[in-house]
């Protein structure tokens, strides 16, 4: 039998080892249309560039495409529909995608079913002088680029000082996305309502509660939640701590989150994709919020499936891919609970020292199941590392399984215990 040849957009080594793990491998030969150094940790994103690299790529590989698949975002997820249009391969279309991704588009989509789960919203132009005046809400609000990603340039603004000390880093740096978003407007039949608007971020009234993410797919129209991954951030702080699955949130309101899911997603248009979709639970109001919507799997969520269920989602994102129905998750992995935390630094400074592999290696056989994944190289300084939420910096993401949460918060911390991180902090000079 020939092989199905799988190029996947933004390939790294930590995502090709869950993919060869698959049923899926006897089956299937992988190959790179992009790295995952071409699409994060760059200066800026060349899309046609991008394209046109990925294209030659895959030509020079001599074989016909039976899938093109992505599992981060930007410019990830925009690449599979283009390149698969290009090859004739099964795709969501660009424009349902791109109503994923462009904050207020979704936002003016999702008012017309779900409009008591979203909240209030507003575009402005942050290189306005008078931005803060006609933005009609009360702080605390949120604002962030219609087109970020990790909570990257998001602020929560309590007051208008906070808002004017946002405002400069916004200006300096929001071109890294808006750019590459706007050739996709001006390159490819969209709206033009949407393509020419002038405001390029957003205020949302806050959100509160319990945080999670729905995982799905559509599959011929067919809408699928699969499963409820819980997002826990750090203690007083937006950044996040680690995410569990499966989720302890009630089964109530998880069908709750999964009809919510399946309207959203049903009038976006998103059709023949994985998605996940990130959601609050008011536990005081018993309000579900939606917060946004990603035309991809969470890789993030990887290795807690896989833990859990002996398999990994890549395979729900393959199967829909190649045009077949996923067959549904059974629980036959190692562990009943699984988590994914994420150690973070909450204040700049330089990286003398972090584990090498013979520490990883130390811990991996010390705590069975454990994967440390680096985020940081030693010598760099932490601000100027890229793709980071506005409030921290992240250094490793440590996965661990175990018989439940009690056991998984031990092994985290068993880990730190043997995984050494040495920030030099530059001292403030007092005159």
């Amino acid at each position: 039998m020939s092989k199905k040849h799988v190029f996947v957009v933004g390939l790294d080594e930590f995502n090709r080892k869950k993919l060869e793990r698959l049923p899926h491998a006897a089956e299937c030969d992988f190959h790179s249309a992009l790295d995952f150094s071409d699409i994060r940790d760059v200066e800026r994103y060349d899309m046609h560039a991008l394209i046109e690299t990925a294209t030659e790529r895959i030509n020079a590989t001599g074989v016909k495409p039976d899938a093109i698949v992505a599992y981060y975002d930007f410019p990830a997820t925009d690449l599979v529909p283009i390149l698969s249009e290009r090859f004739g391969t099964r795709a969501p279309s660009l424009e349902a995608v791109l109503k994923c991704e462009h904050k207020f588009w979704s936002r003016i989509v999702q008012q017309r079913v779900i409009d008591d789960c979203i909240p209030q919203f507003y575009s402005f132009d942050p290189f306005d002088d008078e931005a803060y005046e006609k933005i009609a809400l009360m702080p605390p609000y949120w604002i962030k680029p219609i087109k970020s990603f990790r909570s990257f340039l998001a602020y929560r603004i309590n007051d208008k000082s906070d808002f004017d000390t946002a405002i400069p880093e916004i200006r300096e740096n929001i071109g890294l996305m808006n750019e590459p978003f706007n050739y996709l407007f001006e390159n490819f039949p969209l709206p033009a309502e949407f393509a020419e608007m002038s405001e390029s971020c957003m205020a949302e009234s806050t959100l509160s509660g319990s945080m999670c993410t729905v995982e799905g797919y559509v599959f011929n129209g067919e809408v699928v939640v699969y499963g409820v991954v819980d997002s826990v951030r750090e203690k007083d702080r937006s950044s996040f701590s680690r995410y569990e699955y499966p989720s302890a949130l009630p089964q109530e309101v998880q069908f709750r989150m999964a009809d919510i899911s399946r309207r959203a997603i049903g009038e976006i248009g998103l059709d023949n994709s994985p998605f996940n979709i990130e959601f609050f639970w008011d536990q005081t109001y018993n309000h579900v919020g939606l917060l946004e919507i990603n035309p991809r799997i969470s890789q993030a969520h990887t290795d807690l499936f896989e833990k859990v269920h002996g398999i990994s989602h890549h395979s729900i994102m393959l199967d829909v891919a190649l045009g077949r129905k996923p067959t549904p998750l059974e629980y036959d992995g190692e562990f009943h609970r699984a988590g994914n935390f994420m150690l973070r630094a909450f204040e700049d400074g330089y990286l003398k020292q972090v584990p090498d592999s013979d520490e990883i290696a130390r811990v991996a056989k010390r705590i069975p199941g454990t994967v440390v994944k680096l985020r940081v190289q030693a010598g760099q300084r932490l601000s100027e590392l890229s793709g980071q939420d506005s409030y921290s910096y992240e250094l490793a993401n440590i996965y661990v399984g175990g018989r439940d949460q009690l056991e998984l918060l031990g092994k985290y911390h068993q880990c730190l215990e043997h995984l050494t991180f040495e920030i030099e902090r530059e001292e403030l000079s007092v005159p």
